[in-house]
């Protein structure tokens, strides 16, 4: 739309190219876009136009103001290491400790801070906490200034500071760009919005293209509200709608449309398409994770018949949702490919854990001693390492020059003591055998937890993965330590392999789907706790963008839509029952299970392995032709008419008891709810009444 607007204006209209700026949110975006208007127009054209991010538009405008901005003309940009770098230069010099006020935590919050154009000195204080980020705000501040930097939201907040204090160069700006265009103006924040306005407040030629309903990053400052307030501001906007797909089939848009409705302060949108009814979107009620997967795989399977593998992708909320489908394709024989993420085993923190539990089982590992002696930091610095290193390469491994060193009494004995004192105490927990016990002593000791854990989104995304290498524990808890970890590196080790994206499944989360299209979706984890994520679920702004995003979702499929959920999930290493995502109420009622019995043998035939059954037997690996070959069909516990007591949702009369695949699920009224409950009976706690 941007492209062919600006080709409209220069060739209809007689604007001239360095009259017009055109703002996308990426750099590839805006190289596509001019690569576009170069062959519509010419390279000479092309080059002329002012295309770019607000990041660097913004940079290019004070590279040339710099003087009259108040900057030093060779500033430097500092990117997201360097931001961190400093921030932990800054928490030192106020002797302020990084547990408490991790770095990327408050960087996070001078971020907020500028996005709003709120400086140190006007910094909002309700608490103690938001006294300290003042402090660190400015102090951050005056350093970046010292070193003549500037990081990237300071590249909006100077623009916006600049246009106010020098009304004549605001007024060369006005008068350059006579035309403003803006792509996904959804994901704006507020400095961005109000550099926009300062820029078109005369002249009034801002043209955007916007969805609400694709708002998705309020979490990195965007607001989708600006479209509300571009309403307000600029009285006189015109509006057109958009309602041609030429994407998805009406089923598919039809369902989406009926998820979306349900959010407040949006454009309503009759969506059509070009492409035909289509089928209707499968939504599918698993019994536990590893059957959801196992469905996900076998769908594929039969799938692949029609599809190439790069036709379909498997979106979650979660990185850590990733670990349970990976596993199954390996088994499986699909290829996969991961975006916007690292495999599973391949991720730092499990790496971490991972080298924590081997070092426990062989303590002269040196690779495992390196990476983790000093994660989380516990004062044993370099010259320590240097020392064990010094004189493990006389012989013996790290962990023996470590023991050597106890006997003496200096600074390394000391820091190091700790550390191996409790090493051996996790050797005699793993003596013991109990797996799970063992995790969890390792995570307490070492803090590990409050180490990932550090305030941003992606320090818990970090700990949701090192929970879910907690629930592969939990489910290999009697095994020996050295056959887990020899499982787990079979399973990483076929997890590296590199797959071109023509031969491979795409997994990936519904975040970094924005923007891609594929002929069949499956959208797996449509439970509450995942959608709406547990963190926005008693917020009625994030329930609506957590409604957004499974919107996103949805849209990206083409053809064929899937939508699956499991009635009973692994949280924590425990099981628990779950329910199923309040968007999918907008579909239909009730969601059905949805049978699949033929095409599950299909996949145990190819050797998948299905992970153990937490209602199956205790022994062994089944698939559900397996329940056939042994010819053992349990039999019910319950039976309609009983009364039962659940934990969390009290006491219920049976309406309904069945066997699917081996496995007893039963349909309760609960007293004081209108509509009956599907519960596994394996998964979930229930007890006669």
């Amino acid at each position: 739309m941007l492209t062919y607007r600006i080709a409209y204006l220069l060739s209809a209209l007689g604007y001239s190219p360095w009259q017009l700026m055109a703002v996308t949110f990426t750099n590839r975006a805006a190289g596509e876009m001019r690569e576009r208007l170069a062959r519509m127009l010419g390279q000479e054209a092309a080059r002329a136009l002012t295309v770019g991010t607000f990041h660097a538009t913004c940079a290019r405008i004070l590279r040339r103001e710099a003087s009259t901005a108040g900057l030093s003309a060779d500033f430097i940009i500092y990117d997201a290491d360097d931001q961190l770098s400093l921030m932990k230069q800054t928490l030192a010099e106020l002797n302020l400790d990084e547990k408490r006020y991790t770095p990327q935590a408050m960087l996070n919050a001078v971020s907020r801070a500028k996005n709003d154009l709120i400086l140190p000195e006007s910094y909002p204080i309700h608490t103690a906490y938001d006294r300290t980020v003042q402090r660190v705000y400015a102090r951050y501040q005056e350093t970046l200034r010292a070193n003549r930097g500037l990081d990237f939201d300071d590249l909006l907040l100077e623009v916006v500071r600049l246009f106010d204090r020098q009304p004549e160069v605001l007024e060369q700006y006005r008068q350059r760009y006579r035309y403003v265009l803006v792509d996904e103006f959804q994901d704006t924040n507020i400095a961005q919005y109000v550099i926009l306005r300062q820029l078109t407040q005369d002249h009034r030629n801002l043209y955007v293209v916007a969805d609400e309903d694709q708002a998705i990053y309020s979490w990195r400052g965007a607001d989708y509200r600006n479209i509300q307030r571009l309403r307000e501001d600029y009285p006189e906007l015109r509006q057109v709608l958009l309602d041609v797909n030429y994407r998805s089939t009406q089923s598919i848009l039809d369902a989406a449309q009926a998820v979306i409705a349900l959010n407040r302060h949006r454009t309503p949108k009759a969506l059509v398409t070009r492409k035909g009814p289509g089928t209707a979107p499968v939504i599918h009620a698993a019994y536990s994770e590893s059957d959801e997967a196992l469905f996900v795989a076998t769908e594929i399977l039969r799938l692949l018949a029609r599809y190439r593998p790069n036709d379909l992708a498997v979106m979650y909320r979660t990185n850590a949702q990733s670990r349970i489908l990976e596993e199954t394709f390996i088994h499986a024989g699909i290829p996969y490919r991961l975006v916007g993420g690292t495999r599973f085993y391949g991720r730092r923190e499990i790496k971490d854990v991972l080298a924590y539990l081997r070092l426990t089982l062989n303590p002269d590992d040196d690779v495992s001693f390196l990476r983790v002696v000093n994660v989380p930091p516990r004062g044993i610095g370099k010259q320590t390492v240097a020392l064990l290193q010094s004189s493990a390469a006389q012989g013996g491994s790290l962990y023996r020059a470590g023991l050597n060193l106890l006997t003496q009494n200096n600074r390394a004995a000391r820091s190091l003591e700790p550390f191996l004192r409790l090493l051996e105490q996790w050797r005699a927990l793993a003596a013991q055998g109990a797996l799970l016990a063992l995790l969890d002593q390792i995570l307490l000791d070492t803090g590990y937890e409050a180490y990932v854990r550090d305030g941003t989104e992606e320090g818990e995304a970090r700990w949701e993965n090192v929970l879910e290498l907690r629930n592969v524990v939990a489910e290999a808890n009697a095994l020996p330590l050295e056959e887990f970890l020899t499982e787990v590196a079979l399973v990483a080790d076929v997890d590296q392999m590199e797959t071109e994206r023509s031969q491979a499944v795409t997994l990936l989360t519904l975040h970094s789907a924005k923007g891609l299209e594929f002929p069949v979706v499956f959208i797996v984890g449509a439970e509450e706790g995942y959608l709406p994520h547990s963190r926005s679920q008693e917020d009625e702004e994030q329930v609506a963008e957590e409604r957004r995003l499974f919107y996103v979702g949805m849209t990206r499929a083409m053809d064929l839509l899937y939508i699956t959920y499991a009635m009973g999930r692994r949280i924590y290493g425990e099981f628990e029952a779950r329910e199923p995502s309040r968007f999918l109420e907008a579909l239909q009622k009730k969601p059905p299970a949805r049978e699949r019995v033929g095409a599950t043998e299909a996949v145990a035939k190819t050797g998948a392995r299905r992970p153990e059954s937490e209602a199956g037997p205790k022994a062994g690996r089944w698939s559900d032709a397996g329940w056939k070959a042994a010819g053992t069909q349990p039999s019910t516990q319950f039976r309609a008419g009983q009364q039962v007591r659940h934990p969390r949702f009290g006491v219920g009369q049976v309406l309904e008891s069945r066997l699917e695949r081996g496995q007893e699920v039963i349909t309760v009224l609960f007293e004081g709810e209108r509509s009956p409950r599907m519960l596994l009976v394996g998964v979930a706690p229930l007890e006669k009444a």
